[in-house]
C-alpha cells in the first residue's frame, strides 16, 4: 500500500509541471505610444488599440465580448499537412461589438493574431494586431464596425499563415466564408502527395543526346523533341574589329618607314634607336602641351579687366 501511494505521489509530482504551464503576462508591461500602439521591451505589441471610439455607423456599443485565442503548433494536428494553428478558426459578433481578445503564444516561438480590413481613418493600415513571443499572454481591445462583413485574421509571420495559422471573424452576416481557412473552406492550392503535380524537368541536351532514341516515338515526335531542347548556338565576335583594321592599316602606312630608319643596324643599335626616337616623341608631345597651356593662360590674363 506504501509502495502504491509513493507511486502515485511521484506520479502526481512529475505531471504537476506540465499542467502548471506558466505564460509570461505582457499586460501590465506595455508602454503606450500613441494611437493605439503599445509596446514592451520584451517583444509585447499591440496595435490598433481602441477602447472608446465608435466607428463611423455605429451610435452605441452594442455589446461587450471577451474572447481568448490560443495559438501553437498544436492545434494544428487535426488539420492534415499543416504546422501552426489557432485553436478556434471562426468567430462572429454582432455590428459596433466592443471585443477583448486576450492571446495566448504556446509556442516558444514568435505568433500573431492580425486582423485586416478595418476602417484605416481609426485603425492605422486597417488592422488590429496582438504579437507576443510564446510562450507568452497579450491582450488588446478593438470596437467592431457596422454592417456584414467577414474579415481576415492571421499570423503574419513568414510561412505561418500558409501553414495554417489563420481563420476568419463575422461581423453581423459575415459577407461570404474566406479561401483556405483550416476546417471551414477548402485549400485553394490542395496538398499533393501522390506525384501527380511533380513538374518534369527536362534533361540537358548532352544527356539528351546521348540517350538511346525510343524506337516506338513517331519520328515527328523526336525531331519536334530534339528541336526544342537543342540549344541556341552562341553568337561569336567577328575576329576582324575595327581597332584591328586601323592597326593594320597604321602598320602599313609606317612599315617603309621604320624599315629605312632601322635599315643595316644590330638589334641592340635597334632597340636603342627606338628608345631614343620615344625620348623624342614625348618630348615634342610635351612642349605641345606646355604652349597649349601658355597660350589659354594668356588668353585669360587678355579677358580679366584692368586694375
Amino acid at each position: 500500500m506504501v509502495k502504491l501511494l509513493l507511486a502515485g505521489a511521484l506520479m502526481l509530482g512529475a505531471a504537476a509541471p506540465l499542467a502548471a504551464q506558466e505564460y509570461e503576462d505582457h499586460d501590465k508591461m506595455l508602454m503606450d505610444h500613441g494611437a493605439g500602439h503599445l509596446m514592451d521591451m520584451g517583444g509585447g505589441m499591440v496595435m490598433g488599440q481602441n477602447t472608446d471610439t465608435l466607428p463611423g455607423g455605429c451610435d452605441k456599443i452594442s455589446e461587450t465580448k471577451e474572447i481568448t485565442v490560443h495559438a501553437g503548433h498544436k492545434y494544428a494536428e487535426k488539420f492534415p499537412g499543416r504546422m501552426f494553428a489557432f485553436d478556434t478558426q471562426e468567430y462572429q459578433f454582432k455590428p459596433c461589438t466592443k471585443l477583448t481578445v486576450h492571446f495566448i503564444n504556446e509556442d516558444n516561438i514568435r505568433h500573431q493574431w492580425m486582423m485586416h480590413g478595418l476602417p484605416k481613418y481609426l485603425y492605422p493600415k486597417g488592422m488590429f494586431h496582438l504579437e507576443v513571443s510564446g510562450p507568452a499572454k497579450i491582450s488588446g481591445t478593438l470596437i467592431l464596425p457596422p454592417g456584414d462583413r467577414t474579415y481576415l485574421v492571421h499570423c503574419d509571420i513568414a510561412q505561418h499563415m500558409e501553414k495554417g495559422m489563420k481563420g476568419q471573424l463575422k461581423v453581423g452576416a459575415g459577407s461570404g466564408d474566406l479561401p483556405s481557412i483550416p476546417g471551414i473552406t477548402a485549400y485553394e492550392i490542395q496538398d499533393d502527395y501522390q506525384g501527380s503535380g511533380i513538374p518534369v524537368i527536362a534533361k540537358p541536351a548532352a544527356t539528351a543526346a546521348a540517350a538511346p532514341a525510343d524506337a516506338s516515338a513517331p519520328a515527328g515526335a523526336s525531331a519536334a523533341a530534339s528541336t526544342a531542347v537543342a540549344p541556341a548556338a552562341p553568337q561569336e565576335d567577328s575576329f576582324v574589329s575595327g581597332i584591328t583594321v586601323i592597326g593594320l592599316a597604321v602598320g602599313l602606312l609606317l612599315a617603309p618607314l621604320l624599315a629605312r630608319t632601322f635599315k643595316g643596324m644590330t638589334f641592340a643599335e635597334a632597340v636603342t634607336h627606338a628608345f631614343v626616337l620615344l625620348r623624342h616623341f614625348f618630348e615634342v608631345a610635351l612642349g605641345l602641351i606646355a604652349k597649349l597651356v601658355r597660350m589659354i593662360t594668356s588668353n585669360k590674363s587678355k579677358m580679366l579687366p584692368g586694375g
